[in-house]
């Protein structure tokens, strides 16, 4: 199979096309600028040029690639972003998830392509209600407000997707190479610095995603015609106050102390709190089926030990 990805040098195309290669399939990158496009080129990937947000340009560059698949992969998300500004360090993102989707979407569908993945959020659903939410539940109805464009930005890509016939994987909190929460990441850095509390109650809901469990999602749906939405998230959802003090100790970091909502509100703003303590986990069964996934870390507490404990050995 022809599989065009976009994002082929993010935090999980780095991750897949590798394990596309190997799987056999024929591997188109998308690449801004030359220089991006050097490593790909040496994995074997054959490489384009253009700049997503340019529709003509997308529609040239895909008709070229002629690829049965097209994923979506595309982000810019800061290194470390201010939730109190999260609408201004997303806005790239937001285009990205918005017209980006739109010119990668009509692309395909002009280029022939018979399936379309792109990625969505597990983390954006309504957090009054209980239990862990599955696909067909909600997303936030009255989201902070610095959550809200990129709320917005989302429901747009899912209802371009859904239009073209293609798969969104709502991807839990990514970690791994190349995450905030790799060994040299920028979450990471602050717990071991102590500089993250848990806030009120810790009550904020987890599902994570290592990366490559992410990737082998991807690959896993490119042979398969499932479409709508699919969580694509561990088996062990986890409130900050649970998860937050595993992480301290395995980087023998302080212990994480206690602010109140209100003192973190004028630090981290609303919608800095409410990640913290309102968040709802997802429910992964539906991925499980309709791909026959299974997460290679099935809980973020494997992940975590062999993530962090590579970086101790590559120190």
């Amino acid at each position: 199979m022809r599989v065009f990805v976009a994002g082929a040098t993010g935090v999980i195309g780095s991750r897949l096309v590798p394990l596309l290669l190997s799987a056999g399939h024929d591997v188109i990158g998308l690449a801004r600028s030359p220089s991006a496009g050097v490593a790909l080129e040496k994995l074997g990937v054959d490489v384009v040029h253009a700049d997503p947000l340019d529709h003509a340009a997308m529609r040239r560059a895909v008709r070229v690639a002629a690829p049965d698949a097209v994923v979506h992969l595309l982000t810019r998300i800061p290194a470390r972003i201010d939730p109190k500004r999260m609408a201004r360090d997303f806005a790239q993102t937001n285009r990205l998830r918005t017209q980006g989707t739109l010119n990668l979407v009509d692309a395909a569908h002009q280029a022939g392509a018979k399936r379309v993945i792109t990625q969505g959020l597990a983390y954006a659903y309504e957090p009054k209600r209980p239990g862990l939410a599955t696909e067909d539940e909600p997303f936030w109805h009255h989201p902070p407000k610095q959550f809200g464009p990129v709320l917005a930005a989302l429901l747009e890509l899912e209802q371009l997707t859904e239009e073209a016939g293609g798969l969104i994987l709502r991807l839990g909190h990514l970690y791994g190479p190349g995450t905030i929460y790799a060994p040299a990441g920028a979450f990471v850095r602050l717990v071991r610095a102590g500089k993250v509390p848990i806030i009120g109650r810790g009550t904020g809901t987890f599902s994570f995603t290592h990366t490559d469990d992410a990737a082998a999602a991807i690959a896993a749906a490119l042979d398969r015609t499932v479409s709508g939405a699919l969580n694509v998230v561990d088996d062990e959802p986890a409130q900050v106050r649970e998860w937050l003090p595993v992480l301290a100790r395995l980087l023998n970091a302080p212990q994480p102390f206690r602010v109140p909502e209100a003192l973190a509100r004028l630090a981290i703003g609303s919608w800095g709190v409410a990640f913290m303590t309102r968040l709802r986990g997802a429910d992964n069964t539906n991925a499980r089926l309709a791909l026959d996934w299974r997460p290679k870390y099935p809980s973020w507490r494997q992940g975590f030990a062999v993530e962090l404990a590579h970086g101790k050995s590559a120190s």
